[in-house]
């Protein structure tokens, strides 16, 4: 077998919760309106010219973030027979304080809305602890280049490493947990973000954030704890209508793959896939749309006062 089958091999990640559970496990799982997942390695060979050109260091990465991957399904069984449903403010309070020192960027609270799920997929409880962690600005600026796409690579990996420790940070404490798979998860990450009111929806289809803008990785953690902060609005909702008077993304996008916020509407895909998943393939796993974003470049609070300016004339 040769060395990129072999990999392959290994970083597959077609992994169910449903096998790791008892048959008459209560699951939340996905609707006839949910998405198909994208596998975006199986993308990156069909229309790629080639593997993905990482640094070897790379791969390795990819394939210890698939063990991660395996470990947040197996270590479901270690969940407590009767859970907590409820936690104090208290134990909230350091339960943040654990992420954050774990090196979570920003962490957020919400319901899963079951057309989130990817379709055939399920998870363990609808309530999901949603966390970020942000990628160096000085690897992605490189974009696209293999610096970059190992910082990727390293973002996803030590993701994987997070969520798992919160995971069992809540089961040592009486809660039941599942860790999300940081890549190739069972959720629409950057929409369950969005709906925790952590940023909104860009013209690139990924999650802007008022810290870091679109450079950041998602995970979740889903758990028995059904007291979780979940507030209603979303303060970051104006985005969206600076992105469509922006389009720089899409201007600056190597493939011209981005179609953008309007189109994706009817089918929430914001990317013609084939287009970008061959720059992806062959650019390093490209990232020139979180580089050359706005939001990225500049300060959040400064857009938001360029877009006030603009409102009012």
């Amino acid at each position: 077998m040769e060395r990129t089958e072999h990999i392959e091999k290994q970083i597959k990640l077609d992994i169910s919760v449903e096998n790791y559970v008892k048959s008459d496990a209560l699951l939340v799982k996905s609707t006839t309106d949910s998405k198909i997942s994208h596998n975006i390695a199986d993308l990156a060979k069909r229309y790629g010219d080639g593997p993905p050109k990482f640094y070897p260091e790379t791969f390795e990465l990819m394939i210890d973030t698939a063990k991660l991957v395996k470990k947040g399904y197996e270590d479901i069984s270690d969940n407590p027979a009767e859970p907590l449903t409820e936690i104090s403010i208290e134990e909230l309070e350091k339960l943040v304080s654990y992420s954050k020192s774990l090196g979570v960027n920003d962490i957020g609270f919400t319901e899963v809305d079951p057309k989130l799920i990817f379709k055939n997929r399920a998870i363990l409880h609808k309530n999901a602890i949603v966390i970020t962690m942000e990628m160096d600005y000085e690897q992605i600026a490189l974009a696209p280049s293999r610096e970059t796409g190992h910082e990727v690579h390293f973002t996803y990996n030590k993701l994987g490493q997070i969520s798992n420790k919160i995971a069992e940070y809540l089961r040592k404490r009486g809660f039941n947990a599942q860790a999300g798979a940081a890549l190739g998860g069972d959720v629409d990450y950057k929409h369950l973000a969005e709906k925790a009111n952590m940023g909104a929806i860009g013209n690139h289809g990924l999650l802007i954030s008022p810290k870091v803008g679109p450079r950041q990785r998602i995970t979740a953690i889903y758990t028995s704890i059904e007291n979780l902060p979940v507030k209603a609005d979303n303060p970051h909702k104006w985005i969206k209508e600076f992105c469509r008077g922006c389009q720089i993304c899409a201007k600056r996008c190597p493939a011209n793959a981005i179609v953008g916020l309007d189109k994706a509407k009817e089918n929430q895909e914001y990317i013609e896939l084939p287009k970008c998943a061959k720059s992806f393939a062959n650019s390093f796993g490209c990232s020139v749309c979180i580089k050359e974003c706005l939001f990225n470049k500049s300060d959040y609070g400064k857009i938001y006062k360029l877009y006030q300016r603009k409102l009012a004339n």
